[in-house]
């Protein structure tokens, strides 16, 4: 699908009221979990949910539903959601016959609030340990918008001789801020804002951006979907703040630029012409120059929340590729 030429501009994306979210770099955590709750045994189809612990003492909460005989796909999930974000997803694949496994960022859904360690760093590193204590191989990596970031990061650094795939939606990668090296970005002052009405009011600018550029509802013609924009809020406002705030940083200003060129794993880059919240031109469009391996899918009119808006298609497009 080749991108639509009436691509959002930077100006239309400042405008959106503050339209980005999802999504630098500190010292790593290990990846090695210090202590672990066991995973409990099961047969195919059985549901389980657990939490690891890092070296650094965070409880990464996560789910692990499917036949344990299944190749593994783990999911990434997007600031400032959580692992419930990928049900659509999750439900779909489990039927299919893969293993699914999704985990809640640090700070974020049922994880352990903490302090410090809200980097790009640190997130690759706790997915190394979910990864590492479930002894996950062959396994296909899903991330959108920051979990994009997350899950490019932890390929390039923690997934050789474990990762399979890569696939790539909404993703914020190379590098969502502009600098001298990256004029296409969006300026900083975009993301002040967004942290200045964060700070101002959390729920008040949650409910604003899931029923408006987070899903494409603020477009003429369209119909919000009072229930997919109450799922948002309740998975957003179960996150820390603090770690929410911080992670503004890590989605905006962490430069993707060499895990792109490290990574050689096929990879599927999934983005809608009309997300507003990561710019198509200035995100996917360049992943796809620096990756060495990649498919490219442009979808003409979709939002940056695709994957819940037209799952069925989502879905599809994926099973496709990683069944290759």
């Amino acid at each position: 699908m080749e991108p639509n030429t009436n691509q959002t501009t930077r100006r239309g994306v400042m405008t959106a009221g503050l339209a980005l979210a999802t999504a630098t770099a500190l010292p790593v955590a290990s990846a090695t979990p210090a202590s672990a709750t066991p995973a409990s045994p099961s047969g195919s189809g059985t549901l389980r949910a657990n939490r690891v612990t890092t070296a650094d003492g965070v409880e990464i909460f996560y789910k692990d539903w499917g036949p344990r005989s299944g190749q593994p796909i783990m999911f990434h999930h997007g600031w400032p959601l959580s692992s419930d974000d990928w049900d659509a997803q999750l439900l779909f694949f489990m039927e299919k016959g893969y293993r699914v496994v999704a985990h809640d960022r640090r700070g974020h859904g049922r994880s352990s609030d903490i302090n410090d360690g809200h980097d790009m760093d640190h997130y690759a590193s706790d997915a190394a340990a979910v990864v590492e204590h479930l002894d996950l191989r062959e396994t296909i990596h899903v991330g959108h918008s920051t979990g994009g970031g997350e899950a490019t990061r932890y390929v390039a650094r923690h997934g050789n001789g474990r990762a399979a795939k890569l696939v790539l939606i909404g993703a914020v990668p190379p590098l969502m801020v502009k600098t001298p090296e990256n004029p296409g970005g969006l300026p900083v002052e975009v993301f002040d804002g967004f942290r200045k009405a964060l700070l101002e009011s959390r729920s008040q600018l949650y409910r604003e951006f899931a029923s408006g550029p987070f899903y494409g509802y603020n477009r003429p013609g369209a119909i919000p979907s009072n229930s997919v924009v109450e799922n948002w809020w309740r998975q957003a406002m179960m996150g820390s703040t603090k770690a929410q705030y911080d992670g503004i940083k890590a989605f905006s200003e962490t430069d993707f630029t060499e895990d792109l060129k490290t990574i050689d794993v096929p990879t599927l880059i999934m983005h809608g012409d009309d997300d507003q919240v990561v710019p198509v031109a200035d995100s996917a469009l360049l992943s796809a120059k620096l990756l060495k391996n990649n498919v490219l899918k442009v979808y003409k009119g979709l939002p940056h929340g695709m994957a819940t808006t037209h799952a069925e298609i989502i879905n599809r497009d994926i099973l496709e590729f990683i069944s290759a």
